[in-house]
């Protein structure tokens, strides 16, 4: 690891606003994208070339193509993470705002933290977790609740509307968030290749491949017609492979060698604050005091969570 002398200020802010606002913006060039191609494609293609970038650029730097063992854990986590999670959130951002959808996928840590209390055993269920879950998961609820709540929203002379977010596609973002948690916490236990670029790289490629085959299958390809696509829809996938997959994923492994993993996990109660507001200034969606509420709730668990300290090892 660099020694501070050799970590320039502006590199390490430069990192930190590329994984704060650009992981953040990717949720409203989902949302753009898929206006007009296919959610499972437009996910294929966005992780098949940027994993084959990433993929391709490791075997330059002379790192080893992982081993048929890595292999297989590789294609299991590109399933959980690339394949269920963001196969599932691009098809849900055809029925929820981005900036929605970005709130409700802030939710993973808590399922994370469950799942390091329940199936890993790393963490213990303490009083200020269990209140941090209840916050979440109840912010979770004031999204999708039909009660009426709260009536007044910001609309600013646009079409505003208080509702509940869709259930089908409120489910689907749970069932994506739940499915990347139970990854994130399998890559503790399989063999993976050591370079993380190499790793993501290839669950990238694999996970792509995936979604490709999913796509096929459920007919999307002949519903894809290039020549019909917007300027503005290629300038979204293009967007999601350079800065959301290949600049966004190096200036996170960058900062995970230089900064600690609590500053760093910082981006994850960021990225729903900057999807909101670009899904608010950009994107024409409303913005109602059920959202903000809800927001506020998941935010706050996010933050609980991600500062709550891990319990130190027993000496042996």
């Amino acid at each position: 690891m660099e020694s501070a002398a050799h970590r320039p200020t502006w590199k390490i802010l430069l990192a930190f606003a590329i994984i704060y606002f650009v992981w953040g913006s990717t949720f409203l060039a989902i949302r753009v994208g898929v206006r007009e191609v296919p959610p499972l494609l437009l996910a294929a293609i966005r992780f098949v070339i940027a994993g084959l970038v990433l993929f391709l650029w490791s075997l330059a730097r002379g790192e080893r193509s992982p081993t048929a063992r890595q292999w297989r854990s590789i294609s299991l986590l590109a399933v959980l993470i690339f394949g269920v999670d963001y196969g599932l959130l691009f098809w849900a951002e055809q029925r929820v705002p981005s900036g929605i959808a970005a709130v409700v996928m802030a939710i993973i840590p808590a399922f994370m933290t469950i799942s390091e209390i329940v199936v890993l055993k790393t963490q213990k269920l303490t009083a200020r977790l269990a209140a941090a879950l209840t916050i979440g998961f109840a912010g979770v609820a004031v999204l999708m609740s039909r009660t009426i709540l709260v009536s007044h929203s910001l609309n600013l002379g646009r079409a505003s509307t208080n509702t509940p977010i869709d259930t089908l596609g409120a489910i689907a973002l749970i069932v994506a968030s739940l499915s990347w948690s139970i990854g994130s916490a399998l890559t503790r236990k399989l063999s993976l290749p050591s370079s993380k670029v190499m790793s993501s790289g290839a669950q990238m490629l694999t996970g792509g491949i995936f979604l490709a085959i999913a796509a096929a299958a459920l007919g999307e390809f002949p519903k894809f017609h290039p020549a019909n696509v917007s300027r503005e829809a290629w300038f979204a996938l293009a967007y999601l492979i350079v800065a959301g997959s290949i600049i966004a994923f190096t200036a996170y492994v960058w900062l995970i060698h230089h900064e600690s993993p609590t500053k760093v996990g910082t981006y994850a109660y960021v990225n729903p604050i900057v999807a909101v507001i670009l899904g608010y200034f950009l994107g024409g969606e409303s913005l109602g005091l059920r959202t903000i509420l809800g927001a506020l709730l998941i935010l706050v668990s996010v933050i609980v969570i991600t500062t709550t300290p891990k319990p130190s090892a027993s000496p042996s």
